[in-house]
């Protein structure tokens, strides 16, 4: 069965949604969960990197399993790993398993990278035909996800709150003595992610139809998922508009790293205090996914404005580049606090609201330029280049002095991303259109 436009458009959006809204209601309680089982911040670190590496190890191959396999069988493996995460983070309080649930919960984003979006532009190849329109439906699956991290993260900072002491029942104290102490407040949040990941596995497995695909054998994944992801790293190094989006896609990486780990303090510096430092970072957060999602639900009008996609990217960019450069003056701005403040939260919703508007662009331009077999390797390349950017430029900006370098640094690594684009020496090629041709000769080989 052949899904019609509309219809897989809807169902793309619903999947997106589900897979997401789990893990933002992890975002704002997590930290504090492992304060409160007892572990030390280098073992809290520690488990973000188990998650880091395990995430960046995993992705190439995970993205050929699931042009070998299918999307929607590695779709409900992410999903299951994500509950298994999940109900691990919620439940265990030794180092073993926190750190066990986080390598699991990177394995689980690895495997979601491209199987849905991927899914989508295949249903829609199928059924429109190669020159069928894309980019309204990556648009709204991206509007979807951000508007799921936000109303995730408002949730699980929320849930913790209302369980815990007031001046009615202690609902969450009544919770840990019924539990032996298992369930607190602050894992509540993880619990019911874990419950929604039921929902999404069983969304993926019914909702997303495929074309039957040859029996997978391990000797036939051992040997294909290789062929598959050198085949996409190749084509990053042949194609330069596959290379202007990886490339892109490296600048986002490196834009995400410095405002994720400078804002918090920089939220401190502002109010005056640690405390209410983290309650404005937690409000900026949902702030940042809320901004991302009208971004990406511009990212269509963006580029009819603009007169194409490629010129959507450089005035995506090159927005959030000024919301950089907004950021670095703050921290020397010499006039009032709350000025400060005003330009920072602007400087801040720029910095999302671009790259929210360049990503559906931008892969509504990586499509055109691979065919179904290496798709979902495509975009794992793409997600690789964000996260192994994002890791370097952590360890950069961390080490340098305060002030507006580490700012200007990421704001000039955005506007080389958007250079590429706007200084190319000569024309963009033109996308071109996938043939049925060459979609069989790519299942042939």
């Amino acid at each position: 069965m052949t899904l019609d436009v509309r219809t897989a458009r809807r169902r793309y959006v619903t999947v997106s949604a589900l897979f997401w809204l789990p893990l933002g209601l992890s975002i704002a309680p997590l930290v504090l969960l492992f304060t409160e089982r007892g572990m030390a911040m280098a073992a809290i670190a520690g488990f973000f990197a188990a998650h880091s590496l395990t995430t960046a190890a995993l992705e190439l191959p995970t993205g050929g399993l699931s042009d070998v396999l299918g999307r929607r069988v590695v779709l409900a493996a992410a999903g299951l790993l994500n509950l298994a995460a999940l109900t691990l983070l919620g439940l265990a309080d030794t180092p073993v398993l926190l750190g066990l649930g986080m390598a699991l919960m990177g394995a689980a984003r690895a495997l979601s990278s491209g199987p849905a979006e991927a899914w989508y532009v295949d249903t829609v190849h199928a059924h429109a035909g190669p020159d069928a329109e894309l980019r309204t439906g990556l648009a709204r699956g991206a509007t979807a996800t951000d508007a799921a991290l936000a109303a995730g993260t408002l949730i699980g900072g929320a849930l913790p709150w209302l369980l815990g002491p007031g001046p009615g029942p202690d609902l969450g104290a009544r919770l840990t003595e019924t539990t032996s102490g298992l369930v607190v407040p602050l894992s509540v949040p993880l619990l019911l992610g874990a419950a929604i990941e039921i929902a999404f596995v069983s969304y993926a497995l019914t909702a997303l139809p495929e074309p039957p695909r040859p029996p997978a054998t391990l000797r036939g994944v051992l040997r294909d998922v290789p062929t598959t992801v050198t085949a996409g790293l190749r084509l990053g190094g042949r194609d330069a508009l596959v290379r202007r989006v990886l490339l892109s896609a490296a600048a986002a990486g490196s834009a995400l790293a410095t405002i994720e780990l400078l804002t918090p303090g920089r939220a401190a510096d502002l109010t005056g205090a640690s405390e209410s430092g983290a309650v404005l970072f937690a409000v900026l957060a949902c702030a940042g996914f809320v901004c991302a999602a009208v971004g990406a639900h511009l990212a269509p009008l963006t580029a009819r404005l603009a007169g194409s996609g490629e010129r959507a990217v450089v005035a995506s960019l090159g927005t959030s580049a000024t919301g950089l450069l907004l950021l670095a003056v703050t921290t020397a701005f010499p006039g009032p606090p709350s000025l400060a403040l005003a330009l920072a939260a602007t400087g801040y919703a720029l910095v999302y609201l671009g790259l929210g508007a360049a990503g559906p662009n931008e892969n509504d331009l990586l499509h055109r330029r691979v065919t179904s077999t290496g798709r979902a390797t495509a975009l794992s390349v793409q997600s690789l280049s964000l996260q192994l950017t994002a890791a370097l430029t952590g360890l950069i900006v961390t080490t340098l002095p305060p002030g507006p370098l580490p700012w200007l640094l990421a704001c000039a690594a955005l506007v080389a991303g958007a250079l590429l684009w706007g200084l190319r020496g000569g024309p963009v090629p033109q996308p071109y259109a996938v043939s049925a041709a060459e979609e069989r000769a790519g299942a042939r080989e």
